[in-house]
């Protein structure tokens, strides 16, 4: 039988169709997992913030398509090896050469891009580790079609088949690293409501020394069942947080945070056109433990309100 004839079942058609999706998207969530770790571990003074779905996102796609991608590769060289015609299907072919000249042409775009973000002034150790990365990822994905377009079973075939494994572990494990396990991206997420919480009683507490020209007592003083003054509590322990008087003008607000504030401005995407300074402000930066923060309003800046009476 000609293998080119060999006719293409449903089963061919989808194993070989899902093969090809998951590679793709895994290969790009690689990419850019590796472009998110190399942004965190050199950070940029252009570069925006780090964002932890930049790393938790391609992390849990490769866990899910890298097991599948392999099972769908194995069931296809079943398929093969017992019905050695099955080499010559279309679909099989197409998907060689389209691999190798995608493979090929995101090679080309990706450095292009890379020596543009160079050339707009990203540091070069960024540059490097990305060129790296892009080349080695793809580098392996072009070379194993390259093979496999020969038709040759091979132990180079293995060997760089089993490479790409240890690529997506090693970088699934630098991601871990990066923004630590589920717990503190949990405890990072508490620590930020707390901070939003006591920015929140910061501005009621101005808006109140405005309205009647002196600071509330507690924070029950601030409770506006007209207006819907709600005071926000610890979201996690639902304790009040700590409110303080120190002087006619001054007071503290404390909290209890579960981990020191970590910087992440410039550990994110580089954008010469918009850099991005730091969300928290340091105001608000803090240690694990118990925090307080001074505040000391300024009546120039933030004036009484005075209603005039009416005639």
């Amino acid at each position: 039988m000609n293998p080119t004839t060999t006719r293409t079942t449903p089963k061919d058609f989808f194993m070989h169709l899902g093969a090809t999706v998951v590679l793709y998207v895994a290969v790009g969530a690689l990419i850019n997992l590796s472009f998110s770790i190399v942004n965190y571990c050199f950070p940029d003074a252009l570069a925006s913030y780090f964002y932890a779905g930049s790393i938790a996102w391609p992390i849990s796609m490769l866990i899910v398509l890298v097991p599948i991608l392999y099972i769908l590769e194995w069931l296809i060289k079943r398929d093969t090896k017992l019905t050695p015609e099955k080499e010559g299907l279309w679909i099989r072919r197409w998907r060689i050469y389209l691999t190798l000249f995608l493979t090929g042409a995101v090679i080309a775009g990706d450095l292009i891009a890379l020596i543009n973000t160079y050339l707009n002034g990203e540091i070069s150790i960024r540059f490097f580790y990305k060129f790296l990365a892009v080349l080695i990822i793809l580098g392996i994905v072009f070379s194993y079609y390259i093979l496999e377009k020969i038709g040759k079973s091979s132990k180079t075939k293995t060997i760089l088949a089993y490479a790409d494994i240890v690529l997506a572990l090693v970088a699934i494990v630098g991601g871990f690293l990066v923004v630590g396990s589920p717990t503190k991206q949990r405890n990072i997420r508490f620590d930020n409501q707390r901070v939003s919480d006591l920015q929140n009683i910061q501005y009621q507490i101005v808006n109140f020394w405005q309205q009647k020209g002196k600071l509330p007592v507690n924070l029950e003083d601030l409770k506006d069942p007209l207006y819907g003054s709600v005071i926000p509590a610890d979201p996690k322990t639902s304790e009040n947080y700590e409110y303080m008087t120190k002087s006619n003008l001054s007071f503290d607000l404390c909290a209890i945070f579960a981990l020191p504030y970590e910087i992440t401005t410039n550990k994110g995407r580089f954008d010469a056109s918009y850099p991005v300074i730091d969300g928290i402000n340091d105001n608000w930066k803090h240690e694990a433990g118990r925090t307080c923060f001074t505040r000391t309003i300024d009546p120039e800046k933030y004036p009484p309100i005075t209603v005039s009476p009416k005639r």
